[in-house]
């Protein structure tokens, strides 16, 4: 493989979050099958992730995708999971929504059917999506906004979350590693998750199949028994098993 078509691979995926086999070939100038051997290849390094019919830069490649590319990746997973998590919601309470793509698709669902709620977010595209839906009340935390996950984050906004507790806390998460421990690309991503989960006793873990078995660089913190985790019908059996293992209460959308 010709070392400036695999660079521009990876450049391409970069930039776009994810693509098809047919985009990459055009973008690179090459035929499908060659795009295909290139990606395996790529696959091999850990570079990229193949999903089914194109690609996705590997977050554990050091480079994370930005938020609006990354809000694309398992679509249709995320917003069957962010319906699901809509079922959960209860009216005239105070919730948290994070600055996760998974849990932009929740904000999504209350948009479409608004209920009366105290909704506080470190999340700019939350904060924007529900900003006109008059039963809402939103609180955006303050701090450092973090551009690549278009996010609020540092210790004013960790300073902030000491003041306050939520009925329900609805948080995403980078990767789940095999011993049920949450991971995230960012350290400051990771240290704000953490002091979230610390703000509720009701957690409620957003995330597709394919963040399970996987690890990032920062540990977030690890599954607690009574988390209520929401995934998609692709985890496997072995999660399915494995989540209840740690006490965890699964629901699959």
């Amino acid at each position: 493989m010709k070392i400036d078509r695999a660079t521009a691979i990876r450049q391409h995926l970069y930039s776009k979050g994810h693509s098809s086999v047919a985009e990459l070939a055009q973008a690179v100038g090459a035929s499908e099958p060659t795009v295909r051997r290139d990606l395996l290849a790529l696959e091999g390094t850990g570079a990229v992730v193949r999903t089914h019919g194109g690609a996705r830069i590997a977050e554990v490649s050091g480079a994370e995708v930005a938020f609006e590319n990354r809000e694309q990746i398992n679509l249709g997973a995320k917003r069957a999971i962010g319906d699901a998590a809509y079922a959960l919601l209860r009216p005239n309470t105070a919730v948290f929504l994070d600055s996760g793509t998974t849990v932009l698709q929740l904000a999504r669902c209350l948009r479409l059917h608004p209920m009366p709620l105290r909704v506080f977010t470190n999340c700019l595209p939350v904060a924007q999506l529900l900003l006109p839906v008059p039963a809402l009340t939103i609180t955006l935390l303050g701090g450092t906004l973090r551009p690549q996950n278009a996010s609020v984050v540092g210790t004013l906004a960790e300073d902030a979350l000491e003041k306050l507790w939520f009925d329900q806390l609805f948080i995403g998460a980078g990767a789940i590693s095999d011993e049920g421990a949450i991971y995230s690309a960012d350290e400051q991503e990771a240290r704000i998750n953490r002091r979230m989960l610390t703000r509720s006793d009701a957690p409620v873990l957003m995330a597709d199949a394919e963040k399970f078995g996987r690890r990032l660089t920062y540990q977030v913190a690890r599954l607690q028994a009574g988390t209520q985790v929401i995934s998609d019908a692709r985890l496997d059996a072995g999660w399915r098993t494995r989540l209840d293992d740690f006490g965890c209460r699964l629901t699959l959308a």
